[in-house]
């Protein structure tokens, strides 16, 4: 093979195509744009439309709602939780917080507070302060010998019942 002799593979290189060049080339008049108007345009079309018809997105109901308050908690697991500690990465010994769970690299951050979830086993003694917990981990926990302090206010039942009897305006 010689110098003179290096091609490229046949089809790899193409021209590009010279639009509105009159009836002749075969793209003319439109340029393969279609007929006038908005679509013929550059960079405008409406999503969505349905050429007045109304659009599926406003023939559907709308359903739920975000809720503004709602509080965000950071899930751990026991069996993590106890991972962590046979790899030292964490001190059973000292009490367990958000804190200490983001330095140990358990959580990447606490959110609004760290909730405490039931899977897995836990084999260490560990006081743990989180803002909420199952029901099932705290009996894990207090199992092991631990305790679990809530920090988050326990809801109170009496008041949700009152809440509940309480009769509702018709109007």
């Amino acid at each position: 093979m010689k110098l003179h002799e290096i091609a490229d593979n046949p089809g790899s290189r193409k021209k590009r195509m010279r639009v509105g060049r009159g009836i002749g080339s075969g793209k003319g008049k439109q340029a393969g744009r279609g007929g006038k108007g908005q679509t013929a345009r550059s960079g405008v079309r409406i999503k969505g439309f349905e050429g007045g018809q109304m659009p599926l997105h406003r023939r559907l109901p709308k359903r739920g709602f975000n809720n503004i308050f709602r509080v965000e908690l950071s899930e751990v697991n026991l069996d993590r939780l106890q991972q962590a500690i046979d790899a030292k990465t964490i001190d059973g010994a000292k009490t367990i917080n958000a804190e200490s769970l983001v330095k140990s690299g358990l959580l990447r951050r606490s959110k609004g507070g760290v909730r405490l979830l039931g899977r897995g086993e836990l084999k260490a003694k560990v006081n743990i302060e989180v803002h909420g917990a199952t029901k099932s981990a705290i009996a894990a926990v207090e199992k092991a010998g631990g305790t679990v302090k809530l920090l988050a206010p326990a809801k109170d039942e009496a008041a949700q019942k009152a809440a509940a009897k309480k009769p509702k305006r018709a109007s």
